[in-house]
Formats: structure tokens, C-alpha cells, sequence
């Protein structure tokens, strides 16, 4: 079942910019603390979707032309919103679910950990402090960071597609790529991430087959509430 509905998702989202893939809810429930569990049955099928450097250009700068935002979220938040309403409409014998990357729960808790659940789908490795094996950090806390194998940093996690009613007890859970192979890469990329994001060099801790344009770093390098000046937008 999982495999036609990929197969349409590819159809309706690699267009624009976006990589979908399939994880069983029970892959995501079995690594996460209780207080963040998806409430489905185990086999229960989900998609989690990226963006990568192309959305910009295929899907964002289209999407700004025509549409009238609220300037309720941010521009890229209702963009990917708008396209993810267009999938439900494509899927009309099925119900989906949707859960955004900047969704919270009342709590302020994220309604889902999205890196995790890519790590889970295998399409981004999910690197922590326990992937290094000699800790040079001691008691100190630090942000882990996905790395995708041919984008590097040079993607976003977008959220979750949902199917409550269509159960994949066969679907095969494939590992994420280990591409930051050497404990000193990895020291480095949790430094530069939890450090120095700002200069973006985690983005490039391994050779990408592609980057964001120098139009779309511009655009993430502006602080939020002057992007809508940007383009050209009024707030």
C-alpha cells in the first residue's frame, strides 16, 4: 500500500522542491520519550518530507506571486502549509494528517520531533552528542543536527504526512546514510552547529551535490521580520 502512495507523493511533491519518505509510526514511538509519542497504531503509515535547495525556486517564489499571505506565520511556514493542504485534496479515499515542523502542543513542546523522524525514515543521519565516542564536551548540553547525504545542511525538515487509515506491517526500515564518518567530523559539525550556525560552514560538513542560491541565503540570512520587505511584501 505504502508504495503507489509514495509514488504519488513523489509525483505531486519532487516537482516543487520537497522529498517525502515513508516511516512506521512505532519506528518514531520506540525512540522517543512517552511525552512525545504519535497516538497511532504502530504499523500506522507516515511520510516524513523535506525541503531541499530547489523548494525556494520551485515552490516558494510561485507560491509568493500569486497568493494573498495572512501574515499570520512566517512565508515559508504557509507556503509549505499550502502545499501540504493540496496533497489531502489529492488523496481523496484516504484521511491524512498533518503535523508542521513548527507546530506546539499547549506546553510549548514540538508536536513532533522532526529530526528524529527523518533520522527514523532514513533519509537524514541524526547526529548527537552519543555519536561521538570521545566526549570533549563534559556535562555541557548540545543541540544535535541532521546531515543529509547529498545535500549536507543545505535542506529543511518541513513535517509529517500522517495515514491513520493505512497500516504497512511489511514496510522495511532502511538506516540513514553515516555520511559524517569520523568522530572529529562529527565533533566539528555539533561545534559549528551549536556555536557558529550562524556562518553556516555546518551546512557544508561533507561535499553536496547542491546548495541554496545566493537568492535564498540572502533570504534566511535577513532577520524574519524584514523578509515581507524583502518580498516585497508589506506587514
Amino acid at each position: 500500500m505504502s508504495v503507489p502512495i509514495q509514488r504519488r507523493l513523489d509525483e505531486l511533491l519532487s516537482p516543487l522542491g520537497f522529498q517525502c519518505d515513508p516511516f512506521k509510526i512505532s519506528w518514531y514511538n520506540a525512540v522517543v520519550q512517552p511525552c512525545f509519542h504519535l497516538q497511532y497504531p504502530d504499523d500506522t503509515l507516515a511520510f516524513v518530507v523535506l525541503s531541499t535547495p530547489q523548494m525556494f525556486e520551485k515552490a516558494f517564489k510561485p507560491f509568493i506571486g500569486v497568493m494573498q499571505l495572512s501574515t499570520v506565520r512566517d512565508p515559508i511556514d504557509e507556503c509549505v502549509a499550502h502545499y501540504f493542504s493540496l496533497v489531502g485534496k489529492n488523496f481523496p479515499d484516504h484521511r491524512i494528517e498533518t503535523i508542521h515542523d513548527f507546530e506546539l502542543l499547549p506546553n510549548r513542546r514540538p508536536k513532533v520531533l522532526v529530526q528524529t523522524a527523518a533520522h527514523e525514515a532514513g533519509v537524514a543521519y541524526y547526529y548527537q552528542m552519543k555519536d561521538v565516542q570521545k566526549n570533549p564536551w563534559g556535562e555541557k548540553k548540545l543541540y544535535g543536527v541532521c546531515i543529509h547525504p547529498r545535500y549536507g545542511g543545505w535542506f529543511a525538515i518541513r513535517g509529517v504526512l500522517i495515514f491513520p487509515d493505512v497500516q504497512v506491517p511489511s514496510l522495511e526500515q532502511k538506516l540513514p546514510v553515516d555520511c559524517v564518518s569520523t568522530d572529529e567530523k562529527k565533533i566539528q559539525l555539533l561545534n559549528r552547529f551549536n556555536f557558529h550556525w550562524q556562518d553556516w560552514t555546518y551546512r557544508d560538513i561533507i561535499d553536496v551535490e547542491e546548495r541554496y542560491s545566493e537568492e535564498q541565503m540572502q533570504y534566511f540570512a535577513t532577520p524574519p521580520a524584514e523578509r515581507f520587505k524583502l518580498l516585497g511584501l508589506t506587514k
